[in-house]
């Protein structure tokens, strides 16, 4: 698939009883996003209409649905409560992927942003994936893929990456899931991404112990000293245009990647950052960059982003949700998609 324009890129709107439909509107109404792409809103075009009307005379950038492509989905709309995700718009925020990824496998696009679902409405309608990352693997039959997280910094420009080793699991089955060979993949992607996508041919990653002082030798878990450090030496020699830092104590870690966001633009945080399980990773993700966090699906035949953060039902409907991070998604989709299928990557994250 070769980019010799603009990158086509679909955008799925999400669940409809979210503040998904809102914050697409609100982004497309930003010319500087505009410019930037060729973008097809994937989703119901009479839900997209009324968001429009009931919400202009709250918030006036929203853009006119007139204005951009839509591929309409059929819709239960009369079974759509704002605010209140059910069985209708579980099915309906299925629909919208699955369509999504059905057209970019095509050719049609060449990367895909995905407005926030929920995962117990897909449950109300039968789909027990445990995420959209999930679907976009099985859809696409990738059997090895990570989900990284991505944010430029407003304060001091740096780029935060952290790569979640486990995902949407239990807390008490991540020692269990947790192997060397998943993390040997896991540790894989990453660099493959951060090399192809990222142009970072020695990245620096540091990679969080799992246990509270990393174990303390043992006395807190022994994991580490059973097989994680061994495992990190081995992929350290298997590695050597790679700088592998660990295994950090998962409280410190963050120290230095926090002043490097807020504060000092002269500390040099790592490349990336490996995290072992979902809060571990994205508990100082979110509490640093929020608005500007994106969440990245990694070894995809596609380039796929999201927003991070969740459908928001409380607002919704409230014309008052922010679009920082679903631009930011825009913006680095794009950025990736004519890195890889233009070879031309001069975008602010790199």
């Amino acid at each position: 698939m070769e980019l010799k324009k603009r990158p086509k890129i679909a955008i799925a709107i999400g669940d409809p009883a979210g503040i998904g439909p809102e914050v697409v509107l609100s982004a497309l109404a930003d010319p500087k996003i505009r410019e930037k792409g060729d973008f097809t809103v994937i989703g119901n075009r009479t839900i997209l209409e009324t968001t429009y009307l009931q919400l202009r005379q709250t918030r006036t950038d929203l853009a006119d649905p007139d204005s951009f492509p839509i591929f309409d989905l059929p819709t239960r709309i009369t079974q759509i409560i704002t605010g209140a995700g059910n069985a209708a718009s579980g099915e309906a925020s299925y629909q919208y992927l699955e369509t999504a990824i059905n057209l970019t496998l095509d050719g049609t696009f060449q990367g895909i942003v995905t407005a926030p679902i929920a995962k117990s409405a897909w449950k109300a309608a039968g789909y027990n994936y445990p995420g959209q990352t999930e679907v976009l693997a099985d859809k696409s039959q990738t059997k090895q893929y990570g989900m990284i997280f991505v944010g430029k910094s407003p304060y001091t420009g740096w780029i935060l990456r952290t790569l979640l080793a486990t995902t949407h699991i239990p807390l008490n089955q991540v020692s269990q899931v947790l192997t060397p060979e998943l993390m040997s993949q896991k540790l894989d992607l990453l660099i493959k991404s951060l090399q192809t996508d990222f142009g970072l041919k020695n990245p620096e990653i540091a990679i969080a112990g799992l246990n509270p002082h990393s174990g303390e030798q043992g006395q807190l878990g022994t994991e580490e000293i059973d097989w994680m450090n061994a495992w990190l030496d081995q992929q350290q020699k298997n590695c050597p245009q790679v700088n592998l830092k660990g295994l950090i104590p998962p409280d410190t870690m963050w120290v230095t990647p926090g002043q490097a966001w807020y504060s000092n633009a002269k500390v040099k945080g790592a490349d990336a950052y490996l995290a072992l399980y979902h809060d571990q990773g994205l508990i100082p993700v979110k509490l640093m960059a929020f608005d500007e966090a994106v969440n990245t699906t990694i070894g995809l035949p596609f380039i796929r982003t999201s927003p991070d953060h969740g459908t928001a039902f409380d607002i919704a409907g409230k014309g008052i949700a922010r679009n920082a991070s679903i631009k930011a998604a825009i913006d680095l989709c794009v950025e990736l998609s004519e890195k890889r299928f233009n070879q031309s990557y001069s975008g602010a994250l790199s």
